[in-house]
């Protein structure tokens, strides 16, 4: 039930929506640490002024976003967090979906120690905790820069969907859309409604009004 090339070549809202109640997994070891995907958020390449890509900008940092669909864009921020991004749309339309919150389903024991440097059971914030930013979905999941521009169609970083759609299996939620998150620089791009998220699922993190950082990266 992995998803295929053909996925992620969409238009990237489309992906963006399609990819809540998804799985992403990381094999290490032989075993998978993985979550259900609860927020996302949406960046549309050169017109976007909050995306990396905005007015063209193409560097060896962003160049994964260049590539083919269904690969992942890793990069880092503030010196201490990893972002891990799906391209999306054709080859040289540099589009993403950045993962902002998972719900933790698999190899949690490791999650676990690799968020908190512990084992043995946490209390229900911690485990609320666990996944519900973009960096730490990488730190739980041991991503960083040297998966930049990995192919979500092989067997190490994937994405599933495990179920068929249209099947009893499917789970059913309501999706909601809102402004994308820490982009004040980003002017009139502030207002697009560009991040979606389950409604009502624990996971994904509420967000409270913060002045942003100097020097606030793009996504």
């Amino acid at each position: 039930m992995k998803l295929t090339r053909e996925f992620y070549n969409r238009d990237t809202l489309t992906v963006a929506r399609e990819l809540l109640g998804k799985r992403l997994v990381h094999v290490i070891d032989g075993v998978e640490r993985g979550g259900k995907i609860v927020e996302v958020e949406a960046y549309i390449g050169p017109e976007d002024k909050a995306s990396h890509t905005y007015n063209g900008r193409r560097t060896e940092r962003n160049e994964a976003m260049y590539g083919p669909p269904g690969h992942v864009y890793v990069y880092f921020i503030y010196g201490m967090y990893h972002c891990v991004n799906v391209v999306t749309n054709a080859e040289g339309k540099p589009e993403a979906v950045l993962l902002r919150a998972l719900e933790p389903t698999d190899g949690i024991e490791q999650i676990v120690e690799a968020r908190y440097g512990k084992t043995g059971p946490v209390s229900r914030r911690e485990y609320i905790n666990l996944l519900n930013g973009p960096g730490k979905i990488c730190r739980g999941l041991a991503i960083d820069r040297k998966h930049n521009g990995m192919d979500l169609c092989g067997d190490e970083l994937f994405i599933t969907s495990d179920f068929s759609p249209g099947t009893a299996n499917e789970e059913a939620f309501q999706i909601e859309a809102g402004p994308r998150i820490n982009i004040h620089y980003a002017e009139e791009a502030i207002h697009y409604p560009w991040r979606f998220y389950i409604a009502g699922n624990p996971f994904v993190k509420k967000i409270n009004a913060v002045k942003p950082k100097r020097g606030q990266e793009r996504l």
